[in-house]
């Protein structure tokens, strides 16, 4: 009953969704931007592409900076199109997504303010789906009382800052305490919220979600070794969702090195993998964060598998999720292949995830 009304409100905007999908880059074009000899050469290849004369009007040279933003600046874009013709509970659900953005330009001004960085330059690199009104008055709370009391108590995150206002001093450690803590709060409440809405869109956000959980779990793990987290204070920043919990969650907390973690993670086939081919299952302490970061890589490859499953189910909100996702990978893959072009790392040019 509930996909036969579905097109009345949703219909447009699924198309919409789709056609977006649709226009994301294909193997080919990734081959021929790889192929460039220089950033002129990549805006020439990128306006072939759905992204069109998006870089006509920047002046040269063009820096990789430039191409990152005005990539993202196109995704808002799409975004908030589709977020001002939305209905409820639709409206709702792609309020969500942006609640992840704010979670970042919350703690990205913190830390900011904390290492006296100048306040328009943190505000020029604040993410702008996560923007809030109230954003700039984060520059000069000293503690998180007053983060709490005077910034963020109207804005959608309040609740989720209830299990924070116990660290008093905002230092590096307590903020990525604070961070991690918001977004346990944050994926929970959202899963919560997919789990109201008609199906199939629970049962599909389910798993994006559960594995987004499970990342962090892992991510936190891994990052926590060697610093000053104590194993309760990093059990308690673990979402209690996900494949992993609760039975990996509680053997993650005891963890104390990446062997532990693999062992943590081994009855999940697809995480065991990971470790597998990142080839971190010779790790010790010293090469830790290099694991790491190639761990990383595989995460983002499972995300893109994941959010392009989605589009195999009609009738259900999960693509205007995915399709954020997707296009947001795809900005990191042009920026990554950029990079390349400007340094010339040619042997590293492939390193991007494919969508």
């Amino acid at each position: 009953m509930e996909a036969l009304y579905f097109n009345v409100n949703n219909g447009f905007l699924e198309g919409i969704v789709r056609g977006l999908k649709n226009s994301l880059l294909t193997q080919s074009q990734y081959h021929n931007l790889t192929q460039c000899e220089n950033l002129e050469d990549f805006r020439m290849q990128l306006s072939s592409t759905d992204y069109g004369n998006f870089l006509a009007n920047e002046p040269l040279p063009l820096s990789t900076a430039t191409i990152a933003d005005k990539a993202t600046a196109k995704l808002v874009e799409e975004f908030n199109y589709t977020r001002t013709n939305a209905v409820e509970p639709l409206a709702t659900f792609m309020d969500y997504i942006t609640y992840a953005y704010m979670i970042d330009n919350v703690i990205l001004l913190t830390l900011g303010t904390l290492h006296e960085r100048d306040t328009h330059e943190l505000l020029e690199h604040c993410h702008p789906l996560g923007v809030f009104d109230t954003m700039p008055a984060l520059c000069v709370a000293t503690n998180v009382e007053e983060l709490y009391h005077s910034v963020l108590v109207e804005t959608p995150l309040a609740p989720y800052f209830r299990d924070c206002l116990s660290a008093q001093d905002l230092d590096d450690l307590n903020i990525e305490i604070i961070r991690n803590s918001l977004y346990k709060a944050y994926l929970e409440d959202f899963y919560r919220f997919c789990q109201t809405l008609p199906a199939p869109t629970g049962e599909v956000m389910a798993k994006i979600l559960a594995f987004e959980a499970d990342r962090r779990s892992i991510n936190i793990t891994i990052n926590s070794f060697g610093t000053e987290l104590s194993k309760d204070q990093r059990a308690r920043l673990f979402p209690t969702i996900g494949r992993l919990y609760p039975e990996g969650n509680n053997m993650l907390a005891r963890a104390d090195d990446v062997e532990q973690v693999m062992a943590a993670v081994d009855h999940v086939p697809e995480y065991r993998a990971f470790f597998d081919r990142a080839g971190t299952a010779n790790t010790t302490s010293t090469d830790d964060q290099e694991a790491g970061s190639s761990l990383e890589d595989e995460f983002f490859k499972h995300d893109v598998a994941l959010n392009k499953e989605s589009f195999l189910q009609q009738f259900q909100y999960a693509i205007f999720y995915s399709i954020v996702k997707l296009k947001e990978q795809e900005v990191r893959n042009l920026t990554w292949i950029a990079e390349c072009i400007a340094q010339d790392a040619r042997s590293r040019i492939n390193d991007y995830v494919p969508i």
